[in-house]
This record gives structure tokens, C-alpha cells and sequence, in this order.
């Protein structure tokens, strides 16, 4: 009895590092609800009618979402928008926090439809950059559609797949 407990700890304490080592990897399915762009510059080119660059800063609260097991809470988006009428392009970085306060930086390219100056649709690419703490090393990327709302604010479902470092 006592050769086969012996036996059971080793093949416990040979395999716990092995298990502990190996990165926790998952998919994200996220909804982020943020606000209108505030602040938002507009500046017209001037080489085509209706013709802009935009910089916006726009704050969101997840409503649903996780990363190995931990809740995401908030973010800010800050981008650069090339619009001409009513479709835009642009790029950007989103600066996530999660409920532990770590971080997540995510960079992110996307094209959109508005009508009357307000969002309509859109969707974007991102992928994590950097981050903190558990986000540290990490490497995640996905897509998001974006629907507006008639308050110039957005609601962004977002899917992905992360790799924790080890």
C-alpha cells in the first residue's frame, strides 16, 4: 500500500509542473456599451466635399465578458477617423481594465457607416499589443461589429482567442 502511495505522489509531482506551465488559452465573446466620442476633433481636408480627419476619445463599460475567468470592466478607445460622407476608416488603440486592475492594449483597425454625423454600423480587428499583469505577454486578436445608437453611442460585440504567457 505504502509503494503504491509513494507512486501516486510521484506521478502527481511529475505531472503538476508539466499541467502549471502550459498557458491557459480560451476564447473571448465580449459586449462593450460605450458612450459618443468626447472629445472628437474634426478638421476638413479640403481635396473632396464632406471630407475629414477625426480624432475621438470614447469611453465603454463591458457588459458581458472574461479572460480566464476574470471580468472585463472598462475601456477607452482613442482613434484616428478618415471619413468621407457617410463611411469612415481608421485605426486606434483601446486600453482595457480588468476587474483585478490589470490591463490590456489592444491595437485595432475598422470601417464604418454613419448616417447624419451618427454611427450606424461598423466593425473592427484588434489585436493585444501589450498589457499587465496576467495581460503581460500575452497574445489575443478577433473582430467586433459595432451597431449605433441614435445618442451617437455604440454597442460592440466582440469575439476572440487569447494565449496567456506562461
Amino acid at each position: 500500500m505504502r509503494k503504491l502511495l509513494l507512486i501516486l505522489m510521484v506521478t502527481c509531482l511529475s505531472v503538476s509542473p508539466t499541467a502549471a506551465q502550459a498557458p491557459a488559452s480560451g476564447k473571448s465573446a465580449t459586449t462593450w456599451k460605450c458612450t459618443p466620442p468626447s472629445p472628437a476633433n474634426a478638421l476638413p481636408v479640403g481635396d473632396a466635399p464632406n471630407h475629414m480627419y477625426v480624432i475621438e476619445q470614447i469611453k465603454c463599460t463591458a457588459t458581458k465578458g472574461e479572460i480566464a475567468g476574470v471580468k472585463q470592466t472598462e475601456g477607452t478607445a482613442t482613434e484616428f477617423v478618415d471619413a468621407t460622407g457617410d463611411k469612415s476608416k481608421g485605426h486606434g488603440v483601446f486600453v482595457e481594465t480588468l476587474a483585478n486592475g490589470d490591463k490590456g492594449f489592444y491595437s485595432y483597425t475598422f470601417t464604418g457607416n454613419s448616417k447624419n454625423k451618427v454611427i450606424v454600423s461598423g466593425s473592427n480587428n484588434w489585436t493585444l499589443t501589450g498589457g499587465t499583469g496576467m495581460l503581460k505577454g500575452a497574445k489575443a486578436s478577433g473582430t467586433c461589429a459595432a451597431k449605433g445608437s441614435p445618442d451617437g453611442g455604440m454597442t460592440f460585440d466582440c469575439t476572440g482567442t487569447y494565449t496567456l504567457a506562461k
